[in-house]
């Protein structure tokens, strides 16, 4: 079984694949002073609680935006799976084109979630990961990365303007009935949660114009299940994604290492 993680600013996602099958997915919160045995501790416990035995697993691939998790990570896996972990990132060679300026730059979280749309979907495609940060992945016409954009997540924006408004409390972040709002808190949530809406249904206009034919729009993320009712761009809500492009990533990278080597002639 394949253990496949997604280390975010925020949560740490883990998913356990038999063969293609996501056999269960575990959301923990990202604490970055935790210690490997924690970790280790964190998840024996959850599959205990699903009777699952981590004693099948015998491979690991991880994708992380935080470096300090991924120290800790990868030393848990060796020291507990006794594998060394596939950490995926922009150097890696698993036959799909980088084409931005900086490959390395590109964080895995985005190239998973650009491998498993270009899988499912096809090409053109474009990614909304509603993460800490928003992020707008896009898969080129002829596949590949070619960019995106990233945005203030939702809930980061909303911590920031109550942060610095003296007279402003947290709400409940879901769409009012109205964008005019007749209270403080209808006013937030229009706001915020509407406002929202449309700078994703404006970035993915505004990316859709510079494409040369009709993209499939994906989302996927946390905070997807709140925004994707209001951005009628949005055709599908895909919440293991990143998860889905671990494993592709996983799988390409043995296909290609398993080859054997051309011949010269």
């Amino acid at each position: 079984m394949l253990l496949a993680i997604d280390v975010g600013n925020t949560n740490v996602v883990v998913g356990l694949f038999a063969g293609r099958d996501l056999r269960t997915r575990w959301r923990l919160a990202t604490v970055r002073d935790r210690m490997p045995d924690e970790w280790w501790g964190a998840l024996t416990a959850l599959a205990y609680g699903e009777a699952i035995d981590l004693g099948l697993v015998d491979a690991v691939a991880l994708a992380s935006v935080v470096p300090s998790l991924t120290t800790a990570l990868v030393e848990m896996v060796r020291a507990r799976i006794g594998v060394d972990p596939l950490v995926i990132n922009g150097q890696l060679d698993f036959g799909f084109p980088i084409l931005t300026d900086y490959p390395a730059e590109v964080g895995a979280d985005r190239l998973c979630n650009a491998v498993a749309a270009f899988e499912l979907f096809g090409a053109p495609a474009i990614v909304v990961d509603f993460g800490t940060g928003t992020n707008f992945d896009v898969v080129g016409p002829e596949g590949g990365y070619i960019g995106g954009a990233i945005a203030p997540g939702l809930v980061v924006a909303f911590d920031a303007l109550i942060g610095r408004a003296a007279r402003l409390v947290g709400v409940e972040l879901k769409a009012p009935r109205r964008a005019i709002g007749r209270s403080t808190v209808e006013c937030l949530q229009a706001g915020t949660v509407l406002g929202y809406a449309d700078l994703v249904s404006g970035l993915i206009r505004r990316i859709t114009a510079e494409l040369p034919g009709p993209p499939r729009v994906v989302a996927t993320g946390g905070l997807g299940h709140v925004m994707v009712p209001l951005i009628p761009e949005i055709e599908r809500y895909e919440p293991d994604l990143t998860l889905v492009g671990v494993r592709l990533i996983f799988e390409r990278v043995a296909a290609r290492r398993s080859q054997p080597p051309a011949v010269e002639e």
